[in-house]
C-alpha cells in the first residue's frame, strides 16, 4: 500500500473511479465530461489539495485492472502531481512511459471510446508542458549533485522525453487520424465542424487527437525556434481558414493556435500576418472570457491576453503599417495598456522590446540535452535557448532602428535632395542612401495571400510612406519623391459591427419589462438587458 494512503483510498473516490469507468465503457459522453471537469476537481480539492492522487495500482482492483483505464487514469495522475508538486525524475520518467504506452494503444490499436475533446486537448497540452518542463528540468544542472547528474544521463540516454520522439508521437498521431483528408474535404470537414468532432458510429479520440497533435507540432517547433516547421506543421489547419476550426468552445486550443502562429510569423518578420493572428484571437478572448470566470483556466486566460497585447505591441511598434489588420476596438485597448511604451519603442525606446519581448515570449528549450560529463556541472544552461531567441529578435529591432526618424523626415516633405536630407539627419549621404534602401526593402513583408498553407505568401505593402529616388537631370542631384500611403479603411467590418450594437438595442428595448417578485423592492428585481448579462 502506498505510503499516505493508510489502509486504503477514500470511499468518495473509489465510487468516482467506479462510475468514471462504467461512463466510459457506456460511452456516455456527457457524464464522462462532468465526471472529468467538475467531479474530478471537487475531489481534488476536498482530499489531494496539495497532495496526489492514489496512484493507479490502488484504484485498479476497482475497475478489473483494465489497462486502458489505468492508461486514462495515470495521465490524470500526473497532470495533477505536476500541477501540486515538483515532480522527481523517476515520476518524469513514469509519466512519460504512461504517455508511450497510452499513445501505443490508441495507434496501434482499434480504440472504440468517446472522451470529451477538452480532455483530449488536455492531453495533448500537458504532453507538451510536460516535455518543455523535462528541458527546463535537465538544464538546472547547478542545482544537481553529481548522483543526480548521472541518473539524469541515464535518462537521457534512453531516450526519454527527448524531442524526436514527442515530435514523432505527435506527427504520429497526426498521420494515423486521417484529420489531414478530413480538413481538405469539404463535406468531411463540415461533418466535423456541425458535430465537434463526436460522432455515434465512430471513436473520436484518435480524429481529435490527431487535430490537437498539429497544434502540438506548430508549439513544439516554436519552442525550439524552427518557426518555418511550425507553420509547415499547420499545413491542414490553416490558421486564417476559420472554418477548419473543430471546436471553437475550448479556449486553451484556440489560444494556442493563435499566439504560437502570431510568435511565428513575428519571428519570420511577416508582420501582417502576425497583427492578423493577435487580432483574431484577442477578439475571441473578449468573447469567451467571461464564460471562463469561474474556471481554473481563468488567470491562465487572463496573462495570456496580456502577452498577446504586449506581442500586437511589439508587431505595430516594427510595422506601424499592421494597425490596418486589427480591429479598432482591440487598437484602443492597445493604446490604454502599451501606448506610452509602443510611442517610446518608434523613438528607440532603450530596453523597451527586450522587456516586453522576454514577457510575451514563450519558454524556449534547446532541443539536446547539455552535456551531462561533469563539465557543465553548476551551471544553468536553461537561458540559452531565450537569449539566442533575443538576439535574433533585437537584429531585426537594430535594422530598423533608425527608420523612425528617417520616416517622420520624410513626411514633412513631398520632395527633398538628398544631400539636404542627409543635413537634416546629421548623416553623410551614403548612411542615409543605405538607410533608403533599407525603409525600400522593409517597405513589403510576406503575406499569406489565400492559397497554399500557412508558411506559404507572397510580398505585400506594408508601408506608411512611400518614395523613390531620381536625379534632377538640371542639377544631377539626387531627388527623394515622397508620397502618402493613406490607410485603407475597412467600412464594411465597422458597419457590420455597428449594425450589431444597433440590433442588441433594439432588442432591449423591445423585450417585455422583467415580472415584478410580490413584495420586492425596486432594487432586488431582477436587471434586463446587458445588466442581466453582467449580473449573469
Amino acid at each position: 500500500m502506498e505510503a499516505g494512503y493508510g489502509d486504503g483510498v477514500p470511499d468518495l473516490v473509489k465510487r468516482f473511479v467506479v462510475y468514471f469507468y462504467r461512463h466510459i465503457r457506456e460511452r456516455n459522453i456527457r457524464e464522462i465530461q462532468s465526471m472529468y471537469e467538475v467531479s474530478f476537481a471537487k475531489l481534488t480539492d476536498r482530499f489531494f489539495k496539495a497532495s496526489s492522487w492514489p496512484p493507479a495500482n490502488l484504484v485498479a482492483g476497482l475497475v478489473d485492472g483494465d489497462h486502458v483505464f489505468c492508461l486514462l487514469y495515470q495521465e490524470m495522475y500526473f497532470r495533477h502531481l505536476y500541477a501540486v508538486t515538483q515532480p522527481s525524475l523517476q515520476q518524469r520518467v513514469e509519466s512519460w512511459q504512461n504517455y508511450q504506452a497510452l499513445f501505443n494503444v490508441i495507434l496501434r490499436g482499434n480504440v472504440n471510446m468517446q472522451l470529451p475533446n477538452v480532455w483530449l486537448w488536455d492531453m495533448v497540452d500537458e504532453f507538451i508542458y510536460q516535455f518543455q518542463s523535462f528541458a527546463q528540468y535537465r538544464g538546472r544542472l547547478h542545482e544537481k549533485s553529481a548522483e543526480e547528474v548521472a541518473l539524469l544521463r541515464k535518462a537521457c540516454a534512453s531516450g526519454f522525453w527527448d524531442i524526436s520522439q514527442v515530435l514523432t508521437y505527435l506527427q504520429a498521431l497526426a498521420d494515423k487520424s486521417g484529420i489531414a483528408q478530413d480538413l481538405s474535404t469539404s463535406s468531411s470537414e463540415q461533418r466535423l465542424a456541425q458535430t465537434d468532432g463526436y460522432e455515434a458510429q465512430r471513436s473520436n479520440v484518435l480524429k481529435m487527437l490527431g487535430y490537437y497533435s498539429l497544434l502540438g507540432l506548430l508549439r513544439v517547433h516554436s519552442l525550439v525556434g524552427d518557426y518555418h516547421g511550425a507553420l509547415k506543421a499547420l499545413a491542414p489547419l490553416n490558421p486564417f481558414k476559420r472554418k477548419n476550426l473543430l471546436t471553437p468552445r475550448i479556449a486553451g486550443a484556440n489560444i494556442t493556435l493563435y499566439y504560437y502562429a502570431g510568435f511565428a510569423y513575428l519571428m519570420q518578420q511577416r508582420y501582417l500576418d502576425a497583427a492578423t493572428c493577435f487580432n483574431t484571437i484577442l477578439g475571441y478572448i473578449a468573447r469567451v472570457k467571461q464564460q471562463y470566470q469561474r474556471s481554473s483556466q481563468y488567470d491562465q486566460i487572463l496573462k495570456k491576453n496580456e502577452q498577446l497585447y504586449a506581442l500586437l505591441a511589439l508587431t505595430l511598434a516594427l510595422c506601424p503599417a499592421a494597425q490596418r489588420c486589427v480591429d479598432e476596438v482591440i487598437i484602443n485597448t492597445l493604446r490604454e495598456k502599451h501606448g506610452d511604451k509602443m510611442h517610446r519603442m518608434v523613438q528607440r525606446g532603450d530596453g523597451l522590446h527586450d522587456e516586453l519581448f522576454g514577457y510575451a515570449c514563450p519558454k524556449f528549450v534547446t532541443a539536446a540535452p547539455p552535456k551531462l560529463d561533469g563539465s557543465h556541472i553548476g551551471v544553468n544552461t536553461n537561458q540559452e535557448a531565450y537569449r539566442l531567441q533575443l538576439r535574433c529578435f533585437l537584429g531585426q529591432v537594430t535594422t530598423q532602428s533608425t527608420l523612425p526618424g528617417l520616416k517622420q523626415t520624410l513626411k514633412l516633405y513631398t520632395s527633398i535632395s538628398l544631400p539636404k536630407l542627409a543635413v537634416l539627419m546629421e548623416q553623410d549621404q551614403a548612411a542615409v542612401r543605405s538607410q533608403l534602401m533599407t525603409l525600400k526593402a522593409s517597405s513589403s513583408c510576406k503575406t499569406w495571400s489565400g492559397q497554399g498553407d500557412a508558411a506559404e505568401g507572397t510580398m505585400q505593402p506594408a508601408i506608411d510612406v512611400d518614395f523613390y529616388i531620381d536625379t534632377d537631370p538640371e542639377t544631377s542631384v539626387e531627388m527623394v519623391t515622397i508620397s502618402d500611403v493613406k490607410p485603407v479603411r475597412r467600412h464594411g467590418e465597422f458597419l457590420a459591427r455597428h449594425i450589431s450594437k444597433f440590433e442588441d438595442i433594439i432588442r432591449d428595448l423591445n423585450a417585455p419589462p422583467p415580472a415584478a417578485t410580490p413584495g420586492a423592492t425596486p432594487a432586488a428585481r431582477a436587471p434586463s438587458g446587458p445588466s442581466a448579462v453582467a449580473a449573469y
